[in-house]
């Protein structure tokens, strides 16, 4: 005989890797159910993994929970810092207010461009072919809703009221693609507060563009853009967004500031509409024709 078939130890080898190429291809092979042998090694492993997860589970979860405490810690030592910050915050806030009103009160001012009242609303609908123009809101006429009022979330201003109806109105949105929706817009600045005009919606970009911001008034990015209070329609101190770019027209004679709406204007359900208490320019167009006509 030839001497490899009388070495044993080879020629277990041998057919033990034919036996356990044969067994991989047979568990490889797709099957509805499978083989008691196979089931019994699964079980064993399930079992012991079962067994082997559970210390490692609670340990990890004494790690967590070590771990959350840390943080919680620091986290409690951050908020009673910002907590003393907000005291001295809401202290200084009440001095000023009641130096302001006194100081309102010395000079006959009776109106302030920041004075407005809040009507709660719900959207009631939306046309999925103008998603970006409008939504219809459950508030109207009886409401002392009318138009022109300025729309707004928690977060920010979304748009004014188009028009009106005794139970609903139409609200449009400053997305809209509509030449006269201009909003009279103040860009905060460090050294000055910068003026514009909110003019167009980059669907690209998805943001706001506000426009006819002089050449030479520095406008960084960042910088919060609010309502200036100035068109005589919309009250003061509304948030409309955040500076993200600022580019130059092609003549070099104004600024187009990017802005990123401070709320969304694609998931909307709650708003506000705000109701200017301060005298709009239609009050004080009249208040001058009837001076013109009393002398």
């Amino acid at each position: 005989m030839p001497p490899f078939f009388m070495n044993k130890r080879l020629i277990v080898l041998l057919v033990s890797i034919i036996l356990l190429v044969a067994l991989i291809g047979f568990s490889l092979r797709e099957r509805e159910n499978i083989s008691w042998p196979e089931q019994f090694v699964k079980d064993i492993v399930g079992f012991g993994q079962n067994i082997a997860s559970k210390p490692a589970g609670y340990a990890q979860g004494l790690i967590d929970n070590v771990q959350d405490l840390t943080n919680t810690y620091t986290e409690n030592q951050k908020l009673k810092a910002r907590l003393e910050e907000m005291a001295l915050l809401e202290t200084q806030v009440t001095d000023l207010s009641r130096d302001n009103e006194e100081l309102r009160s010395l000079n006959g001012i009776e109106e302030n461009l920041r004075d407005f009242n809040v009507v709660n609303a719900t959207v009631i609908a939306r046309n999925p072919d103008q998603w970006q123009e409008s939504i219809i809101i459950d508030k109207g006429q009886v409401n002392g809703i009318k138009t022109d009022m300025a729309v707004q979330t928690a977060s920010g201003m979304i748009g004014r009221v188009k028009d009106t109806s005794q139970f609903t109105s139409t609200v449009e949105l400053l997305s809209a693609r509509n030449a006269n929706n201009r909003v009279s817009a103040l860009i905060q600045s460090e050294e000055s507060n910068v003026f514009g005009l909110v003019e167009g919606y980059d669907l690209e970009r998805e943001e706001l563009m506000v426009k006819k911001i002089p050449f030479d008034q520095e406008v960084q990015e960042g910088s919060k853009v609010i309502t200036s209070g100035l068109g005589g329609v919309f009250p003061r101190d509304l948030v409309i967004g955040e500076v993200t770019e600022v580019t130059s027209d092609e003549y070099g004679l104004t600024q187009t500031a990017y802005v990123k709406p401070a709320s969304s204007l694609y998931d909307l359900e709650h708003v506000m509409v705000i109701e200017r208490v301060a005298a709009g320019q239609d009050e004080i167009e009249e208040d001058a024709q009837g001076e013109e006509e009393e002398e």
